[in-house]
């Protein structure tokens, strides 16, 4: 998949040594009069030479931001928005982010919101932001109240995926892309599951590359189904409501795919213990998971309730009450009676999983 996921309506180019080839590949960094390039600290020490290198330096305008949850905020999306206004970037610019997830969402929203909006290309340097961050056009900032309260829908022009930087990533950080690969096999494609099993616990540089690939075309054709996260989007969000609310009680101390693998365990649970999902589902997470180099209890030092409590603020509660997109089978998301993707669950349902899932 060097050329585009077919379903997506922005091209996503997948390979080794495309940082340097982006003038090439997305012909708007090119002709964009004004190339803001938004970085990580880490992603910039180790890829920003070469992507400045494919632009044109007269242009271009590096704005480095540290890396970390704990940067995805409104205090930096206005710092980053002063210093382009400052630098007298206008609406002819493109923005180009590099960097993880986090970079991803926030250099995003930036595009999205200055001016009124400005193009965005998407260079995802961790697997986790390849397989998921970076791909259907979700921008935006976290808040006290949770995460990604603050954001919009803006599509990228292309998503650049060199798989080539992967080969700096610390085995934690590719562990954490893992936990996003193996939630699409779940929630989409059962066959697609046991490929990404089969490579673990340290797949080479062709898995690597076909699991990037697979992930792509499978949140590629949900998302194009669903934009604007209307239905069937929300079962990407399995795993993440109960991960969402482990990163806020923790201060983001647990990093997102590890929390995103402890809560598909526990929100699998609370799938069985609701009758909607059969509990090997449950049970194979918790044997994959661990080979990846993930978690799947909930560490003891942790109060359920207060867990539970955080989860009031996910983006898919509905008066007061939080609903969960939950699996049946490995492939297969469980719907409501009227066909929705996510269900209603009690507190008290949550709280049993949770304890259920704690640590030994």
């Amino acid at each position: 998949m060097s050329g585009a996921a077919a379903t997506l309506p922005h091209p996503v180019h997948v390979g080794a040594g495309l940082l340097a080839r982006i003038a090439a590949l997305v012909p708007a960094v090119a002709t964009a009069h004004r190339v803001v390039l938004v970085a990580d600290a880490t992603a910039d020490a180790h890829h920003g030479a070469t992507l400045r290198a494919a632009l044109d330096p007269a242009r271009t305008v590096t704005l480095v931001v540290p890396g970390g949850e704990a940067h995805k905020t409104r205090e930096t999306w206005g710092a980053l928005t002063d210093a382009m206004l400052a630098a007298g970037v206008g609406r002819d610019a493109v923005v180009v982010a590099l960097g993880g997830g986090v970079t991803g969402d926030l250099a995003g929203f930036v595009a999205a919101t200055y001016l009124r909006g400005v193009p965005v290309v998407q260079c995802p340097t961790t697997l986790l932001a390849m397989v998921d961050a970076a791909i259907g056009g979700k921008t935006g900032v976290d808040t006290p109240h949770g995460k990604n309260l603050v954001g919009a829908f803006h599509p990228p022009l292309a998503v650049v995926a060199d798989v080539a930087t992967l080969a700096t990533l610390p085995p934690r950080e590719r562990a954490q892309g893992l936990a996003e690969a193996l939630k699409h096999g779940v929630v989409a494609d059962a066959a697609y599951w046991a490929r990404t099993v089969a490579a673990l616990p340290r797949p080479g540089d062709d898995a690597l590359r076909a699991i990037v690939e697979g992930s792509v075309a499978i949140k590629g054709g949900v998302v194009t189904r669903d934009p604007h996260e209307h239905g069937e989007r929300a079962i990407l969000n399995f795993g993440h409501t109960v991960a969402h609310a482990l990163e806020r009680v923790t201060r983001y101390a647990i990093p997102h795919g590890e929390a995103v693998a402890i809560g598909m365990v526990v929100e699998a649970d609370v799938a069985h213990r609701l009758g909607l999902g059969d509990a090997s589902v449950r049970d194979a997470l918790a044997d994959a998971l661990p080979r990846a180099g993930l978690p799947v209890h909930v560490p003891r030092a942790l109060d359920a309730a207060a867990i539970v409590a955080a989860t009031a603020g996910d983006k898919k509660t509905r008066a007061g009450t939080v609903r969960y997109a939950l699996p049946a089978t490995l492939g297969r998301m469980a719907r409501t009676d009227d066909g929705a993707w996510v269900h209603p669950v009690p507190d008290a349902v949550v709280h049993e999983a949770l304890l259920a899932t704690r640590a030994a």
